[in-house]
């Protein structure tokens, strides 16, 4: 047991450059993840997939703009573009990306009432996605991590495997931004590498 696992989060079209989130360069980052899935035993993909009256959308919140802080169900958000919306062509995942080599893909934000960064759980804890047991029951110890965005879906997906007693890799050159405020990448990799993460 102890397979090596790769994980890629939310390779999706909504967040390649065109796209409703676009993230600068999340399109480089998909040869990248194309030339590792065949280097790993087990390859697992995190999927935003809302539902269309999300609560993290602006669209969502009358007279507030992308990006504008507010409250949601006791949780501070960030309001984004609508993106990711299920069954829709932006949830899908981008074209080139080998989704033959994908083990298994598990489905993030999918509750319109509360957001969800992180593969394992929304970012109240108050639910799981279940991917931390399926890795168990895998008999997975580690995992190799990249995607988008670094600064968001990939830090607390990161943070979230620690906690779970993973040990992870962070494959820093496969993984691309927001950057809402200047520098906000960096920190977040000194975040993920401090709580103990492996950066390669």
């Amino acid at each position: 047991m102890n397979p090596s696992t790769l994980l890629l989060v939310d390779l999706q079209n909504d967040f390649m450059p065109g796209g409703a989130l676009a993230v600068s360069g999340a399109n480089e980052v998909i040869p990248i993840a194309n030339k590792l899935i065949d280097q790993f035993d087990l390859v697992v993909a995190t999927q935003d997939w809302h539902p269309p009256d999300h609560g993290s959308f602006a669209a969502s919140h009358e007279g507030h703009n992308v990006f504008d802080e507010v409250g949601l169900n006791g949780l501070p958000q960030t309001l984004w573009p609508t993106h990711c919306v299920e069954n829709t062509g932006g949830a899908l995942f981008a074209p080139t990306l080998n989704t033959a080599g994908i083990d298994r893909v598990f489905p993030k934000g999918t509750d319109a009432s509360i957001d969800s960064y992180s593969g394992f759980y929304d970012n109240g804890k108050r639910a799981s996605t279940g991917l931390g047991d399926w890795l168990r029951e895998k008999g997975v110890t580690a995992i190799t991590v990249l995607g988008v965005a670094t600064d968001y879906c990939v830090k607390f997906t990161v943070l979230d495997a620690l906690t779970e007693g993973f040990a992870v890799t962070l494959h820093v050159p496969g993984c691309r931004g927001v950057n809402l405020q200047e520098g906000d990448c960096e920190r977040a990799i000194r975040e993920m590498s401090g709580a103990g993460a492996t950066l390669t």
